[in-house]
């Protein structure tokens, strides 16, 4: 970026500034609206998603028995966590009036993060197009009859291929292999060492790079257009992959309809996403505008060093901007939100849906993951903890925007969902890792 540009767009936009100091900021989106629209996505897209989602459940439950108790659904609990709320409104001096809720997708069935919504559905649906061309199968068929060795061995043919950080790729790894296919992970220099041995270990091909998340997307994007039997998962651009993380939000609907949580003009909806590229949280929050409207209201977090979503949202130039145009490093033991330059597609589609962005530092992550699992006895890996952090950044810098619209008395009212990104596949080695972080964080902190 020229040195007249970013001069321009720190004098802009102020809090640039803040971020580019790797300050902890809440920024509000100015152009979020009460009626959304997009051009670029439908909920027909959706439902068509949900619809596939169910032809395979039949397959899903014979090839995956933990799921054999869902019926073959890939779905998470909600859950009460009064006592983190307590915790952390001790630590950081503040009060969250509502209810504090946990959207368990940190233990998804499968491969225990969000992705195995987006990754896997995209992974099923490539395959469905494959072996419903070829004839071999029709969507009024059994589904159960892809796990047979006569559909192993079609998909053997067929490479299919994607870059990341860690949790995408071990979704498609791990669905990918299942039904036969070769899988090409390539993970940038963020991805943990366990991501990558579990990756080999299903037989996985990990190509590794000292680059960052975007070069690796590059390459794999690269080396799959030379290969006419391969197909590339593109987190950046996928709607298969935004459609299937928007289904979440017709789930988490039928939920709160079946624990009687109301979602109204009086009752508001507060939802904390932790964001990377933005395929994951911006699928999720398009399904729940377009099912909530203006009572929800949506934040994504984004770690210090790699605030890509945030500074691509506020100045409109998404992909045209990067965390390192600003002087940052993309460095964050939060892996899977270590991403320099966020999805102009998805960007896009946000513009007018989520009510803004936050960050944390990774002290703040640690000290979260302690306190969760002192309070709650709930694991769950660094990344995921950002969204914990979205309460406290609303409560102590958000009063503008909660009197702008007139959320100021409807506060004891409201839902705060945390949604939890990852962290049931952590190795046993790496969780005691992380909590010796968490305790040294603490300790920091209190210095």
């Amino acid at each position: 970026m020229k040195n007249e540009l970013k001069h321009e767009l720190f004098h802009q936009f102020p809090i640039l500034k803040e971020l580019a100091n790797k300050h902890t900021v809440l920024w509000e989106n100015t152009n979020w609206q009460k009626e959304t629209t997009t051009n670029l996505f439908s909920m027909q897209e959706v439902d068509e998603a949900e619809e596939t989602l169910t032809r395979f459940s039949s397959y899903l439950k014979v090839a995956f028995p933990e799921l054999l108790e869902s019926q073959g659904f890939i779905e998470s609990t909600i859950q009460d966590i009064p006592l983190i709320k307590k915790a952390l409104e001790r630590k950081f001096d503040v009060s969250i009036p509502g209810q504090f809720i946990l959207k368990c997708d940190h233990a998804l069935p499968i491969s225990g993060s969000i992705k195995a919504r987006g990754g896997i559905f995209e992974v099923l649906r490539h395959a469905e197009r494959l072996a419903i061309a070829s004839g071999k199968l029709k969507k009024e068929d059994n589904y159960v009859v892809l796990g047979t060795k006569d559909f192993q061995e079609f998909f053997q043919q067929y490479t299919i291929a994607v870059g990341s950080t860690g949790n995408l790729g071990l979704s498609i790894g791990i669905m990918g292999k299942k039904l036969g296919f070769n899988v090409v992970v390539h993970m940038s220099s963020d991805a943990k060492e366990w991501k990558k041995a579990l990756l080999r270990e299903k037989g996985a091909t990990v190509i590794e790079y000292e680059a960052d998340y975007s070069v690796a997307v590059e390459q794999g994007r690269r080396e799959a257009e030379q290969d006419p039997f391969c197909h590339f998962i593109d987190d950046e651009n996928s709607k298969d992959l935004f459609a299937g993380y928007a289904v979440a939000a017709k789930r988490l609907k039928h939920q709160f309809e079946k624990t009687n949580i109301k979602v109204d003009e009086t009752h508001p909806l507060f939802v904390y996403l932790p964001c990377g590229v933005g395929g994951g949280p911006g699928g999720v929050a398009y399904g729940l505008r377009e099912l909530f409207g203006e009572q929800v209201h949506i934040f994504f977090a984004e770690p210090v060093a790699s605030p890509c979503m945030t500074i691509g949202l506020m100045t409109g130039l998404h992909d045209a901007i990067s965390v390192e145009d600003i002087g940052l490093d993309n460095k964050t033991e939060a892996d899977g939100l270590a991403v320099g330059r966020a999805s102009k597609f998805v960007g896009k589609v946000m513009e007018t849906y989520i009510s803004g962005c936050y960050t944390v530092t990774d002290e703040q992550l640690f000290t979260s993951l302690g306190l969760t699992m002192d309070s709650e006895g709930i694991f769950l890996e660094p990344s995921a903890h950002a969204g914990m952090f979205g309460p406290i950044q609303l409560m102590k810098n958000g009063q503008n925007y909660l009197e702008k619209h007139h959320l100021t008395n409807k506060m004891e009212q409201a839902t705060h969902i945390v949604w939890a990104t990852g962290g049931s596949m952590v190795p046993k080695e790496m969780r005691e890792k992380y909590l010796k972080f968490s305790r040294n964080s603490v300790n920091l902190q209190n210095e």
